[in-house]
């Protein structure tokens, strides 16, 4: 089946729920064209796309793998395939959004054991949001309780009427050796390697294919007008006619084709790849989109797949690799990309080299001299070229791709690095580590480094990665809250500062008033000295003598906001005084003032948006509740879905993505951000 030279090329993006059996499912298509001479297991260790060490050890995927091949269609068409095997874990979406800007079509894997989950959903609705069209393969109907029925009327429900099956299983569970094909009403007859041959259909399934493909066939024709008009002639097109017509509704996302297998025996994976490739768009009928100009915004530019046009490259996703250096996955948007190229960074403004162009099939490095306008491969060692750059011929400008969706970070934990010389290499390696992956976040609280993500398996695997990649080993403890302090009442006080120890000394002294401000309001400084007590000159000093004071922290160890100090009088001395003179007195008095009058814990209070099945909003509700939430606002979302919006003190939430998921069963979507500082209660411990 393999082709010299395949004339179109798709890429297709493998998503869905964890367990959903992509992974096999990509093994099968592998092995079925050739690729590959035998298929791995999961379970083993030995797949394809599941190479990384962090994924055998789990047995999932967990980054994201591209997998090159080559298919001849049923008439004999040359395709070139690169399947993008995406995770299902819900911490590891960053891959599936990655993916999903420079797929030509998504393949939704559904299990037929246990249809339609949150994961299901989550894919869907990523693919929707990226203008993806879709194609649910309905996977594991050779497993015990596989119920290709119940999940296609579960598909139907959760998504719209739109979604046709275009084949029928021939038996279930471990009987399932065939397909119905319901726009030709034959069957495909599997044997024990997964290699098959049409037949008549048998009686048993007759009748409901028929209906089936009446139901279907009346749908299509209703999308073209000569169609239609030679059906209700009595001319009912052929199956090739069908197909065209449907293509046309698969790209426009008006209908979505539902179809069958076993990855694991091999029974339809041939026939999903045939259907894949003569009902979705090829990479090159439809145009890429960038957003071009200075900032935050910039003007889409659409973007033709021409492959004499000027060349225009997508740096979707970058992996380090501890023997080859940085592997950047790539999509040519235009043009033709070359090994040699120079290019520059539209995103970052660095110059790019391309020393060596390849397509990937897993860990596999297939050289590849040329990419064309569509085609997707990966080149090795770009230094200034992250996960979301834009690399083009021209000398000016800047650009970038449109960007997936935000995903902000809902776990934390503080890095506490092993040794010294761990702690000095950490900074470079966690620059590396977030330009691999945008979802990951890195700050600082206090002395900590702190690094976020969208769960604990997301953290641990970064942590694994730094150990195993960049020769970094960090342990982990609970991320600090970051709590605050202000003024529990207004004080006046005296800073003061008089040292003599031979020659000049050092003399200041100021009055100072300080007092609370509404919160939010941060920091005020007031000069309100009259008559040059303390000449002009030192007032800035004083000013900064306070904010050191309040940025040491308060009484409780934390530092001071939303507080006004207000200079109202002051001594000088000829010789003695001095800008640090009058910056060290200003702390002192402030400081004394946060001790006179006391100050108040504040603690951050997050705002927290839940989207969950309605059904399960009154038990996200008590939950919060629990957590000391304040909610907001309760609101439906669509689909049989609930939003709930509150307001929980941070201290509240470092554990809940993962307490959210064990409540909804992996249902609910969940964002978090800071919002404002509140008093703490009583007992509060920090």
């Amino acid at each position: 089946m393999n082709q010299a030279s395949p004339q179109t090329h798709r890429t297709l993006a493998l998503v869905g729920a964890s367990g959903s059996g992509k992974t096999t499912l990509a093994e099968a298509m592998l092995h079925r064209a050739g690729a590959i001479p035998r298929a791995g297991s999961v379970e083993q260790g030995s797949t394809v796309c599941d190479h990384e060490p962090e994924e055998i050890a789990r047995h999932t995927s967990l980054g994201l793998s591209l997998a090159h091949f080559d298919w001849a269609g049923p008439d004999g068409t040359p395709y070139a395939l690169t399947l993008a095997d995406t995770p299902g874990h819900p911490d590891f979406v960053g891959a599936v959004d990655a993916a999903l800007s420079v797929a030509d079509v998504a393949l939704v894997a559904v299990s037929a054991v246990d249809g339609v989950v949150g994961g299901t959903v989550a894919a869907w609705e990523a693919a929707g949001a990226a203008g993806v069209p879709r194609v649910v393969v309905v996977t594991q109907e050779d497993k015990a309780r596989a119920d290709f029925r119940g999940v296609l009327a579960s598909l139907r429900a959760a998504f719209g009427e739109h979604l046709w099956a275009l084949e029928l299983p021939i038996g279930e569970e471990a009987g399932f050796r065939a397909v119905a094909d319901v726009l030709s009403e034959r069957a495909r007859v599997y044997d024990g390697d997964g290699a098959g041959h049409d037949e008549d259909l048998p009686p048993e399934v007759e009748a409901e294919e028929h209906a089936l493909h009446v139901e279907v066939t009346e749908d299509i024709v209703s999308h073209d007008d000569a169609q239609l008009e030679a059906y209700l002639d009595g001319d009912e097109p052929s199956a090739p006619e069908l197909e065209r017509t449907f293509r046309r509704e698969v790209a426009e996302g008006e209908a979505v084709p539902v179809l069958v297998c076993s990855g694991l025996s091999g029974t339809g994976v041939d026939r999903v790849l045939d259907l894949v490739c003569e009902l979705t768009p090829d990479a090159t009928e439809h145009d890429g989109r960038v957003l071009v100009g200075e900032g935050t915004g910039g003007t889409e530019l659409r973007v033709a797949p021409n492959d004499a046009g000027d060349t225009l490259v997508h740096v979707f996703r970058t992996v380090a690799d501890p023997f080859v250096g940085q592997v950047s996955m790539l999509k040519v948007l235009s043009g033709t990309l070359r090994t040699g190229d120079k290019l520059r960074n539209a995103t970052t403004g660095t110059d790019e080299r391309v020393h060596g162009l390849f397509r990937l099939r897993g860990s596999e490095h297939l050289t590849a001299g040329t990419l064309a306008a569509g085609e997707v491969g990966a080149v090795a060692k770009l230094t200034g070229s992250p996960s979301g750059s834009l690399l083009w011929t021209r000398s000016s400008g800047t650009a970038r791709p449109v960007p997936t969706p935000e995903r902000p970070p809902v776990y934390a934990v503080a890095l506490e690095p092993a040794s010294q010389s761990d702690d000095e290499k950490l900074p470079a390696a966690l620059a590396r580590l977030v330009a691999e992956d945008p979802t990951l976040v890195i700050d600082r609280a206090g002395d900590a480094t702190v690094l976020r993500g969208l769960g604990d398996t997301h953290i641990a695997v970064a942590v694994e990665r730094l150990a195993r990649v960049f020769g970094v080993r960090v342990g982990t403890a609970p991320a600090p809250v970051a709590y605050r302090e202000t003024i529990a009442g207004t004080a006046t006080v005296e800073g003061k500062l008089k040292k003599q120890s031979g020659g000049h000394g050092q003399f200041a002294v100021v009055q100072l008033n300080v007092s609370p401000l509404r919160p939010g309001d941060g920091f005020e400084f007031v000069d309100s000295v009259t008559g040059g007590a303390v000449p002009k000159h030192y007032i800035s000093a004083v000013e900064k003598g306070a904010r050191d004071a309040l940025a040491s922290g308060g009484p409780q160890g934390h530092p001071v906001v939303d507080v006004r100090v207000e200079l109202t009088d002051g001594k000088t001395h000829s010789v003695d005084s001095s800008d640090m003179a009058f910056r060290t007195a200003a702390s002192i008095g402030v400081k004394a003032a946060l001790a006179d009058a006391g100050t108040v814990l504040l603690e951050p209070v997050s705002s927290v948006t839940v989207t969950v099945p309605s059904e399960l909003q009154g038990a996200v509700l008590t939950d919060l509740s629990g957590r000391r939430g304040r909610v907001s606002a309760t609101e439906a979302a669509g689909a049989g879905r609930a939003r709930v919006v509150a307001h929980v003190p941070e201290a509240e939430l470092a554990r809940y993505v993962l307490d959210l998921r064990s409540i909804t069963a992996g249902q609910a979507e969940l964002t978090i951000a800071p919002d404002h500082y509140a008093k703490a209660p009583g007992g509060v411990r920090t």
